[in-house]
């Protein structure tokens, strides 16, 4: 469930609004992970690894924001520990909400003094520290082209799903760009990059600084260490490429995308069968339709970038990678840097 719109819903569509409240009380009621009924469908690429744990956090504090209802703030307090309120988690992904959930969350206590939130703010600034290089504290370990570490912990939840958490340290490369993993990396990039400048936006209510361990931190210097990962997607870079495609003029060419990849109807009139699609799939040629605005996974942890269509890894684009970004840009649309 994406929350987020939801808060638009309060003023602008009543109805909607209210089919949300009933959205979320069915998922309380019947708890569970969609993967446990799709199962093949979506796995193992879209499995819920992380549970529904995050989601019904994720929803409720979302719910408590556009509603403003005390019920979801008695929620939020009586379930929250079990939802994941004492975990640290180092990644914001579409799969687990949970840093997000506290950087939301955080925003209540800074703001308004809701002392419920205290926690979410002190677990906000874990997540923070661990993306400031030089911090005291930080949990992540930054070493220029260092190769990815991973704790991969298993266990059982409470409904018996066994869950696979990536617990992961990330990296930064030589060229200044977070990294995490080889797969679609831009995805932590952005969320991360996202992450940081909400919360910089919530600190200025508190004097625009947190802690991390001794030092100091301020919000203007959470503000330049997105905009580094802004200015590397958009190209500047080792590589001198732009991330997104249409952009700039270096961009991807070979975007793993069906759509993007095949010929238009108005060029390619008769139909194209899935065996004839893999033509398209392995040629070597630009794809026919550029997708503009998309952003790809982006390169590895040595700042190279395959600009190839089979290297998925690298060149596929989601919704999950631009999403985050866009609130980056619009946060530097109206900011005098």
């Amino acid at each position: 469930m994406t929350y987020n719109s939801f808060v638009s819903f309060q003023h602008s569509n009543i109805t909607k609004f209210g089919i949300t409240l009933q959205v979320f009380d069915f998922a309380d009621r019947y708890k569970g992970s969609y993967s446990d009924s799709l199962g093949s469908v979506v796995c193992p690429f879209y499995c819920s690894y992380s549970g529904y744990h995050d989601e019904l956090l994720w929803g409720a504090s979302w719910l408590h924001k556009a509603s403003q209802n005390d019920s979801y703030l008695s929620y939020i307090h009586s379930n929250g520990h079990t939802l994941g309120a004492d975990e640290d988690v180092y990644s914001f992904s579409w799969d687990d909400k949970r840093a997000g959930t506290k950087i939301l969350l955080s925003k209540g206590f800074l703001e308004q003094n809701i002392q419920e939130f205290q926690l979410y703010k002190s677990h906000s600034d874990n997540y923070i520290c661990s993306l400031i290089p030089g911090s005291p504290n930080f949990q992540a370990q930054y070493t220029p082209g260092a190769s990815l570490s991973i704790h991969i912990y298993l266990y059982y939840m409470t409904n018996e799903l066994m869950e696979l958490v990536f617990h992961c340290l990330i990296s930064i490369t030589t060229g200044g760009l977070f990294y995490k993993g080889s797969e679609s990396n831009l995805q932590y990039v952005t969320t991360s990059t996202f992450l940081l400048l909400a919360y910089a936006k919530y600190l200025r209510s508190e004097g625009g600084a947190t802690s991390c361990g001794t030092a100091t931190v301020t919000s203007s210097k959470l503000v330049a260490l997105a905009k580094k990962q802004v200015d590397y997607i958009l190209g500047d870079n080792p590589a001198k490429m732009s991330y997104m495609v249409g952009f700039g003029e270096k961009f991807p060419q070979h975007v793993h995308h069906r759509g993007s990849s095949l010929p238009s109807l108005h060029t390619h009139p008769t139909p194209i069968t899935c065996s004839d699609g893999f033509q398209y799939l392995y040629s070597s040629s630009p794809n026919l339709n550029p997708l503009i605005g998309a952003l790809v996974g982006g390169p590895d942890n040595r700042d190279t970038f395959a600009d190839d269509r089979n290297n998925y890894q690298q060149s596929e684009p989601a919704t999950y990678i631009n999403a985050p970004f866009v609130g980056a840009l619009a946060f530097f649309s109206d900011v005098e840097l």
